[in-house]
């Protein structure tokens, strides 16, 4: 009886076994569906982005070799090349505004455009020296520039939050100084606003020049000690455009170690990017001759001067010096870039 019985449990596990058996395989496909499947995390983790210089700016040529993007600057699946065979698999075509006005280079209209492609305009000139825009029209999808309403804005420098540590003061940052004012100026025009404002300040104050407007070059050993001999440099810009804030503010006064006194878009865009107690706006003063007045008093009073250097306790000056970098940072802003977007009129972009 007692075997009797084990056979039946036996047979009827077996039965039941079979069923669940034949249940799965019945479910088989819709139980696929619902596992992550090994394909799919694949192509998730090699989603790369390939950013395609179509040609360097100014004829530069660093290399690209190996990853750049993540082995220089820790930038993760993004591709920087600039083998134009590759132009149908890129998802950016960066061309440089200068090269295209100058007949230097052609954009590839030729060539069949893959439909997601976005082509980026880049520049980094005022609108005066970006010639005409018009024919550009329709041909790009985003903008490099300067500009902090660009889709991908590069300024020629940033300050970056610093932890300098305890026990140093403002006077431990501010250089000997032996001279009152200096600049540096290689385009020296009758017609710029900063000549008339530089014939009338030396009428008041001295001013030590340099560069090629006066035969007295200065490279790059000897750019910066020069400078920071000077309590304030005329970090004068060749045009007044909006956000137009360059090296001569950057790196010519801030790294340089001298006041900057600025001519150039209004100070509410210096303040964008700047404590607004770093420089000396000129127009801050009813005329140039209060301008002079006010540096000649600045110079004298040592507290007061030291105050303009504040900013050096809490950040370090972050200058873009490798046209790699600007791009490879392209890539981790593409999830916040627009999808469709179409420059019908860049130059009116340019101008407003």
């Amino acid at each position: 009886m007692d075997f009797c019985c084990h056979r039946w449990t036996l047979l009827a596990a077996s039965l039941a076994c079979l069923t669940l058996f034949g249940s799965l395989l019945t479910q088989w496909p819709s139980l696929m569906q619902m596992s992550p499947r090994p394909a799919l995390q694949v192509i998730i983790n090699t989603t790369n982005t390939i950013v395609l210089v179509w040609y360097w700016p100014f004829a530069s040529s660093p290399s690209v070799e190996g990853n750049v993007c993540r082995e220089r600057f820790g930038i993760h699946n993004c591709t920087l090349v600039d083998d134009q065979s590759l132009f149908s698999q890129a998802d950016f075509v960066i061309f440089h505004n200068r090269e295209l006005i100058q007949s230097q280079q052609r954009l590839p209209v030729h060539l069949t455009r893959p439909q997601e492609q976005r082509w980026v305009w880049l520049s980094l000139e005022s609108p005066a020296h970006n010639g005409n825009l018009k024919p550009f029209a329709g041909h790009f999808n985003r903008t490099m520039s300067y500009r902090r309403d660009a889709d991908m804005y590069v300024p020629y420098g940033r300050l970056v939050p610093h932890d300098f540590g305890t026990g140093l003061t403002v006077e431990d940052y501010i250089p000997k100084k032996s001279s009152l004012a200096c600049w540096v100026v290689s385009n020296y025009a009758p017609n710029h606003k900063r000549t008339a404002v530089y014939n009338t300040l030396k009428t008041i104050i001295p001013v030590d020049v340099y560069g090629g407007a006066f035969n007295k070059h200065l490279d790059d050993q000897t750019l910066l000690p020069t400078i920071s001999g000077c309590y304030f440099y005329l970090a004068f810009e060749n045009s007044i455009s909006r956000d137009y804030i360059t090296e001569k503010f950057w790196y010519n006064s801030l790294v340089g170690g001298a006041v900057p006194v600025v001519l150039g878009p209004p100070r509410e865009q210096y303040e964008a990017v700047a404590p607004n107690d770093s420089f000396i706006h000129v127009d801050d003063f009813s005329s140039v001759e209060e301008l002079g007045e006010f540096l000649r008093k600045l110079a004298e009073d040592k507290q007061r001067y030291a105050s303009y250097f504040n900013w050096r306790l809490k950040y370090t000056v972050k200058r873009f010096a490798d046209w790699r970098e600007r791009f490879c940072r392209i890539c981790p802003k593409v999830s916040s870039l627009q999808t469709q977007k179409v420059y019908d009129d860049l130059d009116a972009w340019e101008w407003k």
